[in-house]
């Protein structure tokens, strides 16, 4: 396997301060980021081509939400073979239910997660 190949990761919030943080975050660990600030930016990449090795998106955001862009993603089979960590400060147990049910691969709540933390446990979920 070519180790020096690099992932890419779509990440999708409607917060742009941490959109820009963990661009730089995701970067300096190596990955190539492609960027959202909403859910329907993103399936509009996914739609157009890209194809992206692991998607980690906002649960709560305007207009579609996380999980109906997760819904989404599932029925049009956009970025089949990614992992897919939905990202929120929502801990409540509805929306882990939700995202589990549709497949998602992981869930890290921000407020108890550093920005290094949520690259690493990526890296983990991805390598599985």
């Amino acid at each position: 396997m070519d180790t020096s190949a690099k992932h890419t990761i779509l990440i999708v919030d409607d917060d742009k301060f941490l959109l820009s943080m963990y661009q730089m975050k995701f970067g300096k660990a190596g990955w190539t980021v492609e960027v959202s600030l909403s859910a329907t930016e993103a399936l509009q990449k996914l739609r157009d081509g890209l194809v992206p090795s692991a998607v980690m998106f906002d649960l709560i955001m305007p207009g579609v939400d996380g999980v109906e862009f997760l819904r989404i993603v599932r029925k049009e089979k956009l970025a089949p073979h990614a992992v897919l960590v939905a990202l929120t400060n929502q801990g409540q147990s509805e929306n882990i239910e939700q995202v589990k049910a549709l497949g998602v691969n992981g869930y890290i709540v921000k407020a108890s997660t550093i920005p290094s933390e949520v690259v690493s446990m990526v890296e983990r979920i991805a390598k599985k």
